[in-house]
């Protein structure tokens, strides 16, 4: 009995060594690419309604096995029809799912910035800081008034549908500018700012509403949804001043960041919109003169 546990074990070590032993790089990366799609298909379940219905799916491939092993035709007929288009109907019940994966594998950045050169320039660091300044201050004067404010600052994913919706302006953002529109007896309050390349591209703008709103804090109000929304379709910056109580807010990837000030929204939005400066790779120090250590002689 112990020998033949002995000889199980080695067979059992030996087929292991002779797998690893055969391994290739290309296995490796290839192994590193099925495992990281697996981690995206499991977080999909995770985050969307995939997971009910994954169960339904398994609930489904056993009632198939157990109908056709006892020999109900009926019912394995039905199962089977059902499995041969469940891939067109799980197509269709995750379109918005799908949508928002592709769009963000879109949104992936693979340049780098080398040598200092990039798409950024002086002038459009000028704007920014000019848009960056007006955000803030508005936001800050807003919030002591408790007066609502939804405002979306677009980055690399376009907003042509959200700005479709609203009224174009294209105009230079200022404190005056924002007090005006979302005064609450204006035509324009009731929506969404929406601002590219530091310019107030428009006004009064519907955004989406989030994907996952039944779990989200009863307490927020339609901005904050909206601001939510508009994060997990797009890789915008949404800023959200609560009309009750005043409060800050900041909507980046599906999440919503609270309790802002002036000054704190100003060092996260420099963050996230004004060119990083890189240093130069070949940087040429200049050569300081070395001082002499002979000090000159007194005259006589």
């Amino acid at each position: 009995m112990i020998e033949r546990m002995h000889e199980t074990l080695l067979n059992i070590i030996d087929a292991i060594w002779n797998v690893v032993s055969s391994i290739m790089p290309i296995d490796i990366i290839d192994i590193a690419l099925l495992s990281y799609v697996v981690y995206l298909f499991i977080k999909l379940m995770r985050e969307t309604r995939a997971g009910q219905l994954i169960k339904g799916i398994v609930l489904l491939i056993i009632g198939y096995l157990i109908s056709k092993s006892v020999g109900l035709k009926a019912i394995t007929y039905l199962i089977e029809t059902t499995l041969d288009i469940g891939l067109i109907a799980l197509i269709i019940m995750f379109q918005p799912e799908l949508r928002r994966a592709l769009e963000k594998v879109g949104r992936t950045k693979f340049g780098i910035r080398l040598f200092g050169f990039g798409e950024e320039n002086d002038e459009a660091s000028a704007r920014w800081n000019t848009a960056i300044d007006a955000i803030c201050d508005s936001a800050a004067e807003l919030s002591e008034t408790c007066t609502g404010a939804l405002i979306v600052i677009e980055r690399q994913t376009r907003l042509g549908e959200q700005i479709d919706t609203g009224t174009m302006l294209r105009a230079k953002p200022s404190k005056e500018l924002f007090g005006n529109i979302f005064y609450p007896k204006t035509p324009l309050h009731d929506g969404a700012v929406i601002i590219r390349d530091g310019e107030v591209l428009a006004a009064a703008c519907f955004l989406p509403k989030p994907s996952k709103e039944e779990l989200i804090n009863k307490k927020l109000g339609s901005r904050h949804r909206a601001a939510i929304g508009m994060s997990e379709v797009s890789d915008a910056l949404t800023i959200v001043v609560s009309e009750e109580t005043g409060q800050i807010s900041l909507a980046e990837n599906g999440v919503l960041t609270r309790d802002f000030t002036r000054d704190t929204l100003r060092q996260r939005l420099r963050e996230e919109l004004l060119p990083r400066q890189l240093e130069p790779v070949f940087a040429v120090k200049p050569i300081k003169a070395k001082k002499s250590s002979k000090k000159k002689g007194a005259k006589k």
